[in-house]
């Protein structure tokens, strides 16, 4: 009965929702992905490149996994989603749910297609669509207790964590334990791991499939994600000779945020040398190889079935990772490693567009209104994205700018606020009141070496950016204000000093 009303309900809100094409739409979402993980060692999602559109500068709408995931699927920012943080911490949950009645991909398209959701579920609704009628989930409490029918254990596990400070409602220091880049071989195997689950269960859908309407496919996937419990041979595919790795690894500069220290990538990650990133790094890739081979078998399933040349096929991240850049480690900050994303977008045969790549700045809130676009879905919807479909076609799109937030991981605090316009990032860092600014060119030095903030001759360009980026935060309802004279107030507390970083006794 509860599905029944659920269902009616749906058709009530978006029951003008039509569509004109009748297209399998497969979407596959990697979990902690680095933008520049992508080519050498990921052949099968090197090939969905070649046949699709690659979106070079895209970034995501909050560099942690629920705000993420709920922007991608909504078409809409975090202050506009209500989608905040991951939402782990008692009375702050709230903050980890998308907004009653907001439409997204599951609630729109499901009446429509065969809407089947196989992997990590990571989007949380007021609406609690993930039990309500439309689509078919197969999730992480699936494949536990797959494992307890077999007896095997999961992967991961405390020796992979360790204590991290946690800032809740802005103003309460809590501990909780988070994963460490500690590594170490998964016993049972590769054919009891997670991915493999889920790509073998995705498969399983793709063969099923009968046809009566389009296939809608949500593959949500785990790897590169931590913990590093990664079976063989993907433990020992690689070896620190076979990854340099780039210069900003095991590096803090002088002019990033000290405020990180007081966030778990900067309290994690700065413990680590870079020598010991460069142990690290091969297990990340081990998994970034083992998530290829699972997008590869995906791919075999569809062209098997022969829905691959028909299908439309997303593929992109729901974030990135430090992996020591900066000395920071995971996500949850504002830097090119943590927000800037793979994005590709394989058309069906014959549509593909004028281009193959794409460098125009574009965000992850995209994805939606250009499969609204494309699609011709007609619903009762609105948007903080624009259509890519342009773009696709060769023609010129001057785009507003990409804005990023972050409200804290299982509570909320240690805010941060991001404005992407061209070739500048300008950062805001805070901690209980203080605020750091950071102002990078992206595309002149994209490893974020030098902050030219206090530099002289960017006073006009930060002053640009921060009032674009004030404008957004108050035409989104955000809940983070900064006071009027932050800029003047942030330049007369940093000094040459603190830009050197001054050494202590």
């Amino acid at each position: 009965m509860k599905q029944l009303l659920a269902g009616l309900l749906f058709f009530f809100i978006y029951g003008d929702v039509y569509a004109q094409k009748d297209v399998p739409v497969i979407i596959i979402i990697s979990d902690q992905l680095r933008y520049d993980a992508i080519g050498k060692y990921t052949p099968h999602i090197d090939q969905l490149r070649a046949d699709g559109v690659s979106f070079g500068r895209a970034y995501c709408a909050s560099p942690i996994c629920v705000p993420s995931r709920a922007a991608f699927f909504t078409g809409r920012y975090p202050n506009h989603n209500g989608c905040l943080i991951n939402g782990w911490e008692g009375d702050e949950k709230k903050f980890g749910e998308v907004r009653s009645g907001t439409p997204s991909v599951y609630s729109v398209m499901s009446s429509h297609w065969d809407s089947r959701h196989v992997g990590k579920q990571h989007f949380f609704t007021h609406d609690k669509i993930d039990t309500s009628a439309g689509t078919v989930w197969i999730t992480q409490p699936d494949y536990k207790k797959w494992l307890k029918e077999h007896g095997i254990k999961p992967p991961g596990g405390r020796q992979f964590t360790g204590m991290a400070p946690e800032l809740v409602s802005g103003g309460q220091t809590r501990t909780k334990r988070y994963t460490l880049p500690v590594y170490e071989a998964y016993e049972p195997g590769l054919a009891w791991y997670i991915d493999e689950f889920f790509g073998n269960r995705a498969v399983d859908v793709i063969r099923g499939h009968e046809g009566k309407k389009p296939l809608l496919l949500n593959l949500m996937f785990l790897s590169p994600h931590p913990p590093y419990n990664i079976p063989e041979p993907y433990f020992s595919k690689f070896k620190k000779e076979d990854l340099p790795i780039p210069d900003n690894v095991g590096q803090w500069y002088p002019g990033q945020s000290p405020l990180q220290l007081f966030n778990l990538p900067g309290f994690m990650g700065s413990r680590y040398s870079r020598a010991d990133w460069e142990g690290i790094w091969p297990k990340y890739f081990g998994l970034v190889s083992l998530m290829d081979d699972e997008v590869g078998k995906v791919i075999a399933a569809l062209k098997q079935k022969g829905i691959y040349d028909k299908a439309l096929i997303i593929f992109t991240a729901d974030h990135g990772e430090m992996l020591g850049a900066h000395s920071l480690w995971q996500k949850m900050c504002m830097y090119e490693e943590s927000s800037h994303v793979p994005l590709i977008i394989k058309f069906p045969s014959g549509v593909r567009g004028g281009v193959r790549t794409v460098d125009s700045l574009v965000s992850l809130v995209d994805v939606w209104p250009t499969l609204m676009d494309y699609l011709e879905i007609k619903a009762n919807d609105s948007t903080d994205g624009v259509s890519l479909m342009p773009l696709v076609a060769g023609k010129a799109q001057r785009r507003a700018p990409v804005y990023i937030q972050y409200d804290g991981n299982g509570g909320y605090g240690n805010n941060q606020r991001c404005i992407v316009d061209g070739r500048y990032k300008l950062i805001m860092d805070t901690f209980k009141g203080e605020i750091f600014m950071e102002l990078y060119d992206v595309l002149k030095d994209p490893q974020e070496k030098e902050n030219l903030i206090a530099g002289g001759g960017y006073e006009g360009k930060v002053r640009e950016l921060l009032a674009k980026l004030r404008a957004h935060m108050r035409e989104t309802g955000d809940l983070l204000t900064f006071r009027d004279d932050v800029y003047e107030h942030f330049l007369a507390h940093y000094t040459k000093k603190e830009q050197k970083g001054g050494e202590g006794d």
